[in-house]
């Protein structure tokens, strides 16, 4: 005889549809503020380890690796011993994003400290200007990184907290700028009919906007002559262009995750995320993770992980309007991946690949590598 749960299938609904109804409900606004394109650093929504990356935004509710330094910082508290995750990103245009983390566990465990870098930038891109379309001889570079620290810590053996505190620097060829952040997240874990389930908030990239200033931004103009005067030959009055400063691009995140089926060697995880970012409208995220632990009785385990992300940005164009992109356009947000992980004691090596759809933008692909010890 099979009893069904009527509180499981509830979690259940809530994980597969409830940020829908969410979105829906926004649906009869008559005008529309969204600050769209206003924030600058967006290369700080570019994620963290392919795990992060297969499961969407969905992943912050589970987070409890190094990778969590960056999507859900009360995740490394559930950190047992230490652990660091290296990763790179084969992005569009040629540009590259990689991303490095690791934490340490103190005090019996209770409190996790954690440092993580991120870059993203690309090299000689050559220069063209409407007088010189086939390019002027020089070049550029862009030079994207953030640094971040963190400080995490279990409050109770059901709840955990953290904050991450972070520079960014923004080079943009010869124009630059700099800005601090912070992140703050917690996790509630608890069980449901024998079951993990677990909530997580997040708000990320809350800090001061970025001012650019630089030798792009320094310009030399003629001296005005003087009405019914004869021009006077002179230098150039150098002068400093005024730019507005931008804000960064800060995400509020709730998040929820239930283990389906819990079991000695397998989990398989329902994963739902709700977000709302200040320039664009709210979006969600759908995910599920599969884990096998001992194949055949030996040290290693694999994982299956897959996602899909609706962003309210990539979606701007009337429904009614179908173009040649309308099909890339709706694959974007698929995220799909897995990992292969070896265990022995204390030590753990992983290796875990992610595959993300960007629409017209085309595939991308993640690769990072873990070391617990």
């Amino acid at each position: 005889m099979i009893q069904i749960h009527t509180s499981r299938l509830v979690l259940v609904a809530a994980l597969l549809g409830g940020s829908v109804q969410g979105l829906a409900a926004q649906a009869g606004t008559k005008q529309d503020n969204t600050a769209y394109g206003t924030t600058s650093a967006e290369f700080l929504l570019l994620g963290a380890g392919a795990r992060g990356t297969a499961l969407g935004g969905a992943y912050t509710a589970i987070a409890n690796d190094a990778s969590a330094l960056y999507y859900n910082p009360a995740g490394v508290a559930l950190m047992t011993r230490p652990g660091m995750i290296v990763g790179t990103y084969d992005y569009v245009a040629n540009t590259r994003y990689s991303w490095g983390g690791i934490a340490f566990p103190f005090s019996g465990g209770s409190k996790t400290f954690g440092v993580q870098l991120g870059t993203f930038g690309f090299k000689d891109q050559p220069v063209y200007t409407v007088e010189q379309p086939d390019g002027t001889g020089a070049t550029y570079d862009v030079s994207e990184t953030f640094l971040g620290l963190t400080y995490a810590q279990n409050f109770s053996d059901r709840f955990s907290a953290g904050f991450t505190g972070k520079f960014i620097s923004d080079n943009l060829g010869d124009a630059s700028g700099k800005a601090f952040a912070i992140d703050f997240g917690t996790n509630f874990h608890a069980a449901l009919n024998g079951h993990p389930v677990k909530f997580s908030f997040v708000l990320s990239n809350l800090g001061t906007n970025i001012g650019y200033k630089g030798n792009a931004l320094v310009t030399a103009s003629p001296r005005d002559p003087i009405p019914g005067e004869s021009d006077v030959p002179g230098l150039d009055q150098p002068s400093q262009l005024r730019t507005k400063a931008f804000p960064l691009p800060t995400t509020f995140r709730v998040g929820l995750a239930y283990d389906v089926l819990t079991a000695s060697s397998t989990r398989f995880t329902l994963l739902s995320d709700f977000n709302q970012p200040n320039n664009s409208k709210a979006g969600f995220s759908a995910g599920a993770e599969f884990m096998t632990r001992n194949l055949g009785g030996s040290n290693f385990s694999a994982a299956l992980r897959g996602s899909y992300t609706y962003i309210a940005s990539n979606n701007l164009q009337p429904t009614t309007l179908t173009t040649s992109l309308s099909s890339e356009e709706n694959l974007h947000g698929i995220a799909a991946g897995g990992g292969l992980m070896y265990g022995q004691g204390n030590f753990n090596l992983s290796v875990d690949y992610a595959f993300k759809y960007l629409g017209i933008l085309g595939a991308t692909h993640f690769v990072s590598f873990g070391l617990g010890w």
